[in-house]
């Protein structure tokens, strides 16, 4: 990695057939009111098959410092993002996916908060959803304890939507207009301190695809990092593209039906890997065999639904 961290901010962009979005991200990112200087961006790419990486190449820029880089093979998300680490010079480092758009303001605003805030790791913004104009769940959320994924995969989260009891997987409890702490965040926006990520190895690369995110702020928490919800900034996200199992990215997506099966088995072998690494060794064989059991047959769903989206 290199000795001399000179920036105050890396951008990591991990892309995978993003289309035209990683285009029109990398676009918005120029409008930026950070000075140009201060800040570089590193798009990496996993083996694109359509031309999503090669257009950057017609992109004109001659402020903001940008890599472009093809690691040769889909690497995943975790060892695709720690492939780019290497390049980096940042004292910040975020975490950024190729299906947003970063508002002018957002990287001044979120950059003041962490300046502000030494103590705090981490943080992430309101991640607003393209299709809804509404905020992403996962984006404000807890940790996936079998009580809170039994709430809401049974639906009580959204009957009790506030309730602490009840709505423990997305902290509904805590308000969405203040900054605050939380469990975790989702990895289309994420800002580390280049320390906490080095005391936490970084993305676990017995992730693939899923999952990662979860895993990354669970082990923030575990070595007292704090992670915090900075919502005075925002980015859109059109979530799902590379993958096209999200609703979200319905009509957008160009993923074959290779990648959307692909994709949802990662999704739920994600859940088992994360629940194998933390939850296992805490809770009785016979809770861990209902988990299990119902992963699962989520994937047998999500498999169903994949196929019929093709």
């Amino acid at each position: 990695m290199p000795q001399s961290k000179s920036k105050k901010l890396s951008v990591i962009i991990l892309n995978y057939n993003s289309g035209h979005y990683l285009s029109d991200c990398l676009q918005s990112l120029y409008q930026s009111k950070l000075p140009p200087t201060s800040w570089e961006i590193i798009v990496a790419d996993n083996a694109s098959t359509d031309n999503s990486f090669e257009n950057l190449k017609n992109i004109k820029n001659k402020k903001v410092a940008t890599h472009l880089l093809q690691n040769g093979a889909n690497l995943g998300f975790s060892k695709g993002n720690n492939a780019a680490l290497k390049h980096t010079n940042g004292q910040l480092i975020l975490f950024l996916n190729p299906d947003t758009l970063v508002p002018p303001d957002t990287l001044r605003k979120i950059l003041a908060f962490m300046e502000k805030s030494p103590q705090i790791a981490a943080a992430t913004c309101r991640v607003v959803l393209a299709k809804t104009g509404k905020l992403q769940p996962e984006c404000h959320r807890g940790f996936p304890t079998p009580w809170r994924a039994l709430c809401h995969f049974g639906g009580l989260d959204r009957l009790f939507p506030t309730s602490p009891l009840f709505s423990g997987y997305f902290q509904g409890q805590l308000p969405k207009d203040k900054t605050h702490l939380i469990e975790a965040c989702v990895g289309a926006f994420l800002l580390l301190r280049r320390e906490a990520g080095d005391k936490i190895s970084w993305w676990d690369e017995d992730y693939y695809w899923y999952g990662e995110d979860l895993d990354l702020c669970y082990r923030l928490a575990q070595n007292n990092l704090p992670l915090y919800f900075y919502p005075h900034c925002q980015i859109t996200h059109y979530q799902g593209i590379s993958s096209g199992i999200k609703s979200q990215s319905k009509g957008h997506t160009q993923a074959n039906l290779q990648t959307k099966l692909r994709s949802s088995r990662a999704s739920t072998e994600a859940m088992k890997t994360f629940y194998r690494k933390h939850y296992q060794n805490r809770y009785p064989h016979l809770l861990t065999a209902f988990v299990f059991l119902a992963i699962n047959s989520l994937q047998t769903l999500r498999l169903i639904r994949a196929r019929l989206s093709s």
